[in-house]
C-alpha cells in the first residue's frame, strides 16, 4: 500500500523537486500552503504522516500541529523549520511531535525521517532478533558450560535482556522461552550441587539474602541515612522496568543480583534477611520470633525485633524505624506522616504489593486477564507502582536527602508443568516446595533435601525432608488432579528453584542533587 503524505508549507511551490523525488521513491504527496487547509485535509483523510512548516502565515505551524493532535493524536508529525531557537523547539516536542528537520531539507534526510518514524518499529524489530540469533549460539555455550554462580547470573542478565528487547509478537521469543527453561533446568541442577557447601564455606559462598545487612547496609550507618525499601517478591526483570521511573530522583550506586534462600518465601527468606541468619539459627537462638510450618498464626510477626537483634551483634547502634504496607490505606498514610522518618538513622518499609499482585493474579480473573504473559505482569507492576502510594515515598526518600537501599526476598516464576507428590495432611500447601514426613515424588522430578539441618532449615521431626519443584513444575496431589491443575496453571508461583525466585535484585542508589 502506497504511503500518503501531507506537506503544508507556505513555499510549497519552491519545494516541487523534492516532492517529485518522494513521488519516485513510491509516495503518495499532497500538498497545501497553509495551516487552515492542512487541517481540514488531516479531517478528510487518512494521512500516515504530515511535514509541517514551522513559520507560516496565519494559523502558524504550532498551531495547526495542536489542531490536527486534537482529531488525530496517533498521526506523526514532523516540524520543518528554519529556526533552530530552544524555545520553539520544546514548545514543539511538548506537542508531540515526531520528528523535526531544520531547512533546507535534502532529499535523503527526508527519506530517512520517514523510514525512522514510520517503519522504525519494524526496522528495530528486526534488527534486535538479528542481534539475538547472532547471540544465541554463544548464550547456548555459556549455559551449557557454565560453572559458577556469577556466570549464572550474568546468564540471567542476559535473558532477561532479551526478553525486554524482544518484540512480544517476534517469532523469535519462543526461541527464548524454550531457551531459558534449558537455562532453568541446569541452573536448578547447579544449586543443587552447590547450596549446601555455600552455607558451609562462607568463604566461596555468593552474596546471599542473610549476607546483606552486615555485608552492605550496615557498613554505613549511623552516618549515612539509609531507607530500606524491600519490595516482596520483586524479580529482576520487575526492577528493570521500575528502574527508569525511580532514576528520575536517584542515580544508581550499585545494582547487583543476589542469591535468595530455600525456600524462596516470605517465612524463611525475609526471615533469614532481617535476622542475618538462615532459618535454623534462627530457631535455635531465638525460638520465640519463629513459627513452624505446623504452628497457627503469622510467620513473620517478629521482623522488626529480628533487625534489632542483627543490628545489635554486629555492633550497630542507630535509631530505627520499621514500616510494613499491605494495603493501600496504609500506604497513604505513612505518606502522610513521613516527616517522622527524618528522626531516623535506618527506616526499613516492607512493601508487600508485588506478592500480592502474583496471588492476585491467581485468584482473580480480571488480573489473569491483565497479567496474562511476562511481558505484561511487567508492565502491571510498572502501572502500578506509577499510581501508588510508594512513588510518593521515593520522591519523599530523594527530598529527605536520605540513600535509598531496593531489597527484596524472593522472586516468582510462572509454573507450567504439573508434578504429582503425596502427603501427610500436615505437609504445606506452597505449590513449589513440600516439608513433611513420608513424601511420595519421583526422584528425577525434584530437589529432595532428606537432612534439612544440611541446609539450615528447621523441621519438626526426625523423618521430616523438604522437596523442591524446579524450572517451571509445581506440585499437584493426585485427589482433583484435574481441577488444581488448570487452576494454577500459568499462574506465578516461588518457594522452589528456579533463576527468577532465587536470583533478585539489590540496588543502592543516591538522591540527585
Amino acid at each position: 500500500m502506497q504511503t500518503k503524505i501531507l506537506w503544508a508549507d507556505d513555499e510549497i511551490d519552491l519545494l516541487k523537486p523534492h516532492i517529485l523525488f518522494l513521488e519516485s521513491k513510491g509516495y503518495s504527496v499532497a500538498t497545501t500552503n497553509n495551516g487552515s487547509d492542512a487541517v481540514e485535509m488531516s479531517q478528510k483523510e487518512n494521512y500516515d504522516i504530515i511535514f509541517l512548516d514551522e513559520n507560516m502565515p496565519g494559523i502558524s505551524g504550532l498551531d495547526t500541529l495542536l489542531k490536527i493532535k486534537e482529531t488525530n493524536s496517533a498521526i506523526p508529525v514532523v516540524m520543518i523549520t528554519k529556526s533552530e531557537e530552544e524555545s520553539i523547539m520544546e514548545e514543539a516536542i511538548g506537542s508531540k511531535i515526531s520528528d523535526y528537520l531544520i531547512k533546507p531539507v535534502h532529499p535523503n534526510q527526508l527519506l530517512l525521517c520517514l523510514k525512522k518514524n514510520l517503519k522504525g518499529q519494524s526496522l528495530i524489530h528486526q534488527k534486535t532478533d538479528s542481534n539475538y540469533q547472532q547471540e544465541f549460539r554463544s548464550l547456548a555455550q555459556q549455559i551449557d558450560y557454565c560453572d559458577s554462580i556469577q556466570e549464572w547470573i550474568e546468564i540471567y542478565k542476559k535473558i532477561v535482556y532479551w526478553e525486554l528487547e524482544l518484540a512480544q509478537d517476534s517469532g523469535l521469543t519462543e526461541v527464548l522461552v524454550s531457551q531459558k527453561k534449558e537455562a532453568n533446568d541446569l541452573f536448578a541442577r547447579f544449586v543443587e550441587n552447590n547450596y549446601t557447601d555455600w552455607l558451609i564455606h562462607a568463604s566461596g559462598a555468593p552474596l546471599m539474602l542473610h549476607h546483606l545487612i552486615k555485608q552492605k547496609i550496615a557498613p554505613e550507618l549511623p552516618l549515612q541515612k539509609t531507607v530500606v525499601l524491600l519490595i516482596d517478591n520483586l524479580r529482576y526483570d520487575q526492577w528493570l522496568v521500575l528502574k527508569p521511573i525511580f532514576s528520575n530522583y536517584f542515580t544508581v550506586q550499585a545494582e547487583d543480583v543476589v542469591l535468595s534462600i530455600l525456600p524462596t518465601t516470605t517465612h524463611y527468606a525475609r526471615n533469614a534477611f532481617f535476622a542475618g541468619l538462615m532459618p535454623l539459627e534462627i530457631q535455635k537462638m531465638h525460638p520465640h520470633c519463629w513459627t513452624t510450618e505446623e504452628e497457627e498464626g503469622g510467620r513473620n510477626n517478629f521482623e522488626k525485633e529480628l533487625l534489632e537483634l542483627n543490628l545489635n551483634r554486629i555492633g550497630k547502634s542507630c535509631k530505627l524505624g520499621y514500616y510494613k504496607i499491605t494495603n493501600l490505606e496504609a500506604g497513604k498514610r505513612l505518606v502522610d506522616s513521613f516527616n517522622q522518618l527524618a528522626t531516623n538513622d535506618l527506616n526499613v518499609i516492607v512493601y508487600n504489593f508485588v506478592d500480592m499482585l502474583s496471588h492476585a493474579r491467581t485468584e482473580m480473573d480480571i488480573i489473569k486477564e491483565l497479567a496474562d504473559d511476562e511481558a505484561a505482569y511487567r508492565t502491571l507492576t510498572a502501572a502500578w507502582f506509577e499510581h501508588s502510594p510508594l512513588l510518593d515515598m521515593v520522591k519523599k526518600i530523594a527530598k529527605m536527602g536520605a540513600k535509598l537501599v531496593i531489597a527484596t526476598d524472593h522472586g516468582s516464576v510462572k509454573v507450567s508443568n504439573p508434578i504429582k507428590i503425596i502427603g501427610e495432611k500436615s505437609t504445606n500447601s506452597n505449590l513449589r516446595y513440600k516439608v513433611g514426613r513420608n513424601l511420595s515424588y519421583k526422584e528425577k522430578d525434584v530437589y529432595a533435601v532428606r537432612d534439612p539441618k544440611s541446609i539450615h532449615l528447621p523441621h519438626s521431626s526426625v523423618s521430616s525432608e523438604f522437596v523442591f519443584a524446579r524450572k517451571n513444575d509445581f506440585f499437584v496431589y493426585p485427589n482433583n488432579y484435574n481441577h488444581f491443575v488448570n487452576y494454577y496453571m500459568n499462574t506465578f508461583q516461588h518457594g522452589g528453584v528456579s533463576m527468577e525466585e532465587m536470583l533478585v535484585p539489590f540496588v543502592e542508589l543516591l538522591p540527585k542533587k
